[in-house]
């Protein structure tokens, strides 16, 4: 029962930081934009959401205060992916660009960029970028008190997670209720349904992508920096968010588009993705633990396009550049 309760723990709070970056990238993909630049977006949140945290402590000194340092963190990292996604927004709502290759170059970017920040950080550092223990326990300790924590089963299962699980849950909850039950929510579905239907009643339809792609691209860059200060237990790791990104872009074919989907898409994900820490067989690679997301969003995928049920499939302008005068 203890193996099988630190399995669904580690689970969930490894799956975190794949919550944000999904639920992120579901709503770019909502308003027809698909954005290919997760990986990098992931890249600025966790240095930029490390360096806002660390920097702090490095001025402040023993008066730091752990609930500031996660507020700035946090803060930090969305900023980034903001940052990001809006040179991403202009090179393809504004420039039309192909939105497949600025996807992949703002990877790259991303990616760059957060390793010179990382870089610079341990510079600063004399060589180790870390956060204090005291600092790191509000990153990954509960925000529950302890009686709670210490219920037979229950307290671990609900009440032991770090406060970015609980974030994450209401955030998916908010994004379903507004995409779905409110008229904000139908006019971004409708600009990525048929932004030439919805610019005819009305509807701004640069506005609206540009919205959704910024704070989509701010709230993926969240798990970045979730990843960084959970995972990787508050220290720069140059490789630590290798793929993190990519499985993200996977968990929304996934997850069918659909933010309700990420709560336990991503619980599976993150169970998968530290299979090989709890059942190791011999005879199966390391490696080949770590693509069983994928095979399962290849099996899902074939399965949901042989259903071919409208509401499973993507949104259908997703990835196509919108030109007003041909409507």
């Amino acid at each position: 029962m203890n193996i099988v309760l630190s399995f669904i723990v580690a689970a969930v709070v490894s799956g975190t930081p794949l919550l944000f970056g999904t639920a992120g990238e579901i709503l770019t993909e909502k308003a027809g934009n698909l954005n290919l630049g997760v990986e990098g977006l992931m890249y600025m949140g966790g240095a930029f959401g490390l360096a806002g945290a660390f920097i702090y402590e490095q001025n402040v000194g023993d008066a730091a205060n752990g609930f500031v340092a996660v507020i700035l963190a946090i803060v930090c990292a969305f900023l980034a992916g903001c940052v990001g996604s809006l040179i991403y927004s202009f090179i393809t709502i504004t420039l039309k660009a192909n939105q497949n290759v600025t996807g992949l170059a703002l990877t790259m970017f991303g990616t760059g960029v957060g390793q010179f920040v990382g870089e610079y950080l341990r510079i600063k550092a004399n060589g180790y970028v870390a956060l204090s223990n005291n600092i790191k326990g509000y990153f990954a300790g509960s925000p529950f008190p302890k009686f709670l924590q210490d219920l037979p089963v229950i307290g671990r299962l609900l009440f032991s997670y770090n406060i970015f699980v609980y974030l994450g849950v209401v955030m998916a909850i908010v994004m379903a209720v507004v995409l779905n039950k409110t008229r904000t929510g139908l006019q971004l579905r409708a600009v990525g349904e048929n932004p030439s239907t919805a610019d005819s009643a009305g509807i701004e339809v640069e506005k609206y992508k540009y919205i959704a792609t910024v704070v989509g691209g701010g709230i993926s860059a969240v798990g970045g920096m979730v990843y960084i200060m959970t995972t990787a237990a508050c220290v720069w790791n140059h490789t630590g968010l290798d793929g993190i990104g990519w499985l993200s872009v996977a968990l929304v074919i996934f997850c069918l588009w659909k933010p309700g989907n990420t709560l336990w898409g991503s619980v599976l994900f993150g169970a998968l993705t530290i299979l090989y820490l709890y059942l190791h067989l011999n005879f199966i690679p390391t490696p080949i633990y770590k693509i069983f997301p994928y095979i399962v969003t290849v099996i899902v995928l074939i399965l949901v396009s042989s259903r071919q049920r409208r509401e499973d499939q993507p949104p259908a302008a997703l990835g196509l550049p919108y030109f007003r005068e041909e409507r």
